[in-house]
């Protein structure tokens, strides 16, 4: 029978949490945020973010969403691939601590492609306007969600937290669209 996992408030630390159970314990749970929760948020971040500016200006620049989907999908398979190798060849975690390359690797790229898909689907809507107001409502949620994964997981205010990943976002964002707006004039 598997290991029965619950998370409870940390006593001190507001928003973060801990594992709690007879069997896994806060060096487990150490673990688990450095070698798994960690990788995963960097591959979300990078897919949701790195995408962004491509699709926005290519959106911005054919006026076609089909344009805008095959840059999005290339930008996400590819970004999952150097993210995923990147983070994979970075160091073995026999230094650092932070585990087995291979799943760091694997679970920063596949979090990278889905990152980076999550916005780009939109623009499989043949009607731009309609597939630019799904992509641009799908960006506010991937970065809210990444937000709370980061303040749920690895603690700090959540309002921190959320400003600094929607600002950072919000830049990218920006200088697609600004691009976009330009190289269309």
């Amino acid at each position: 029978m598997g290991r029965r996992l619950k998370f409870s408030a940390m006593a001190g630390t507001p928003g973060a949490t801990r594992l709690v159970s007879a069997e896994v314990g806060p060096d487990r749970r150490a673990a688990f945020v450095l070698q798994a929760v960690q990788p995963a948020l960097l591959g979300l971040m990078d897919g949701s973010v790195s995408t962004l500016a491509p699709i926005f200006a290519a959106a911005g620049l054919t006026g076609r969403p089909s344009s805008a989907f095959f840059v999005g999908l290339a930008a996400s398979l590819g970004a999952a691939l150097s993210m995923g190798l990147s983070e994979a060849l970075s160091d073995d975690g026999a230094v650092t601590g932070r585990g087995g390359p291979i799943r760091r690797g694997t679970i920063t790229g596949v979090a990278t492609g889905i990152g980076g898909m999550l916005h780009t689907l939109p623009f499989l809507i043949p009607n731009l306007a309609v597939a630019l107001d799904l992509a641009y409502a799908v960006v506010a949620c991937e970065l809210l969600l990444i937000a709370f994964i980061r303040h749920r997981l690895m603690g700090g205010r959540l309002l921190n937290t959320i400003v600094q990943v929607v600002i950072g976002g919000a830049l990218v964002f920006a200088i697609g669209v600004g691009l976009g707006r330009i190289g269309a004039a």
